[in-house]
């Protein structure tokens, strides 16, 4: 087997990588985030599934390779993992205003402290940067923007958690409320823009 074909299997793996873990952390934050009625915990879990799709269709893409298809049919593949990832992303980004803008004008419950949610977002801020670090490595090496896009999704699921985490503590330790929904609104910039790129078909250069 070739240099390439190993890292062409690569992408493949990381992509399983990315699909399984991203549904088991999706249906915990959302089931989780219903419970506490934390906004900001349903969004990241919505953001695992968006990122699970992303994962799916560019391990489509690698699979493509790995079964000896043309260039032209990778080019494709490529192509609709950006609009799909990028089409989700603003939909997320809407939902996030939307709900959030609901809660901090006093419609709908304040969220309870989520323990669960705590722990969850600990644990993927751990696993988000070097599963980032892995795509962007391999993307460069194989000349990939669907990966290199991917990646980006995996980087802003990262800083998703972060702000989720940060939303959560707070409440859970002062009671701030708001800091939920607040927490979300603050990912609506980054996700716009990486939506957007995304649609376009743009590699990021930062």
């Amino acid at each position: 087997m070739d240099e390439r074909s190993c890292l062409v299997r690569r992408g493949f793996h990381l992509s399983v990588f990315t699909v399984s873990w991203n549904v088991i952390e999706g249906i915990i934050a959302i089931v989780s985030g219903l419970l506490a009625g934390s906004v900001a915990l349903v969004g990241f879990g919505i953001d695992s599934f968006v990122e699970s799709t992303s994962g799916i269709v560019v391990g489509w893409r690698f699979s493509y390779e790995m079964g000896g298809r043309s260039r032209e049919k990778n080019e494709k593949a490529e192509l609709w993992a950006s609009r799909i990832t990028g089409s989700l992303l603003l939909i997320l980004a809407i939902y996030l205003v939307l709900d959030s803008g609901r809660r901090l004008f006093g419609f709908g419950r304040e969220p309870d402290p989520s323990r669960v949610g705590i722990a969850l977002t600990v644990i993927s801020l751990v696993i988000m940067p070097v599963l980032a670090k892995a795509k962007l490595k391999l993307a460069g090496q194989v000349g990939s923007k669907a990966l290199r896009a991917d990646a980006y999704e995996t980087v802003a699921c990262a800083w998703l958690s972060l702000t989720t985490l940060a939303g959560l503590t707070l409440n859970a330790a002062f009671g701030w409320w708001w800091a939920d929904p607040g927490a979300a609104l603050v990912l609506v910039p980054l996700i716009v823009r990486e939506g957007l790129e995304a649609l376009r078909g743009e590699e990021d250069e930062d």
